[in-house]
């Protein structure tokens, strides 16, 4: 397995990472944690060394999934988490809003680190901007955390690129997770990618599949069951579907010239566009995770590049790829201090 750096972090990890999510949490299908933890040895011994989860998966469950199964190797894997979402410390129960306070940063870190079974997180996210909250505070309280020895490295999910700026100024940000894949690609336009870039901070792209639909394993026609997350979004709505399976047909159309698959191609390209993009596919298969991780292998010249991109650009992904409440909390910028007090 080919090793990136997270922009000038100094922290190097797989070119493709795991996404641990769907082994507990958000579809109608879930591994049990024996399941999970063979998922991601067999992970481990193909070279994967990069590993996504955040307390809100479950909520605590996922956490403790990968805690499990990484601890007789923690010294050869990143582990990356994410605080952010109003979770009970008591229950478990996903209140719904956002909190980022300073207090509930050391809580999460706190709960985190017993359930991962580790002395130190390797990255640390913010899930979410808090609107409520001065990033500086945020930032600080992770800087403070560092200082500790309690966390490693700093991230931000989905951020607005001043709240990115103001942060990074703060803390250095070793990486932002947002979504990007061919049918996603805002963050090429909307300023974080080019921020990314000025300020040496490594891309890490969650849903590089388009949530598994760039697979082409997804029927346009079928309805999706019932717990899986992706039936509340529009993206995936039956006339989206039709209409996104363009994508599908892409990829599937460079796949059979690479001797290579639409998700590996997905894959491919996103891994040419930076240095420091490391996507990080979620998957419950082994023979998924096989694939995925065969997309280094994949070489995608100039001209293939230009012919993705080409084809791409006449096409317009349809439906958003959250509900409104879930597409409320991307791209904020958090208040300033003056303002947060008001």
């Amino acid at each position: 397995m080919q090793t990136r750096e997270l922009g000038r972090s100094g922290l190097h990890v797989s070119a493709i990472g795991l996404g641990c999510m769907g082994m507990s949490f958000g579809y109608a299908s879930t591994l049990s944690k024996d399941e999970g933890v063979a998922l991601i040895h067999a992970a481990i011994g193909r070279g994967v060394t990069f590993f996504d989860t955040a307390e809100v998966y479950g909520p605590f469950v996922n956490e403790d999934l990968v805690g499990e199964a990484l601890r007789d190797v923690r010294d050869r894997v990143v582990i990356a988490t994410k605080f952010g979402f109003d979770i009970d410390p008591n229950t478990g129960e996903n209140r719904g809003g956002l909190t980022s306070r300073p207090d509930r940063i050391r809580r999460a870190v706190e709960g985190s680190l017993k359930r991962l079974g580790i002395e130190a997180i390797d990255l640390l996210y913010q899930h979410r901007v808090d609107p409520e909250v001065p990033i500086e505070d945020v930032a600080g309280t992770v800087r403070d955390l560092i200082a500790e020895g309690k966390v490693k490295h700093f991230g931000l999910s989905e951020p607005g690129v001043q709240t990115l700026r103001r942060a990074h100024a703060v803390q250095p940000v070793a990486a932002i997770q947002n979504e990007y894949s061919l049918w996603w690609r805002s963050p090429e336009s909307n300023g974080i990618l080019t921020a990314c870039d000025e300020l040496g901070i490594g891309f890490v792209p969650y849903s590089p599949l388009g949530k598994g639909f760039l697979t082409g394993a997804l029927s346009t026609g079928a309805a999706l069951p019932q717990g899986d997350f992706r039936a509340t979004t529009p993206r995936f709505a039956p006339h989206a579907m039709a209409k996104n399976q363009a994508f599908v047909d892409l990829l599937t159309r460079v796949a059979s010239e690479k001797d290579a698959t639409p998700a590996q191609v997905a894959l491919a390209w996103l891994l040419a566009q930076r240095p420091c993009v490391v996507p990080i596919p979620g998957t419950t298969k082994l023979h998924r995770l096989e694939e995925n991780i065969g997309a280094t292998a994949v070489e995608l010249t100039a001209d293939d590049l230009a012919a993705i991109n080409q084809g791409a650009a006449g096409l317009e992904a349809a439906g958003d790829r959250y509900a409104p409440q879930q597409m409320a909390m991307v791209g904020r910028e958090a208040p300033l201090a003056a303002e947060a007090k008001a």
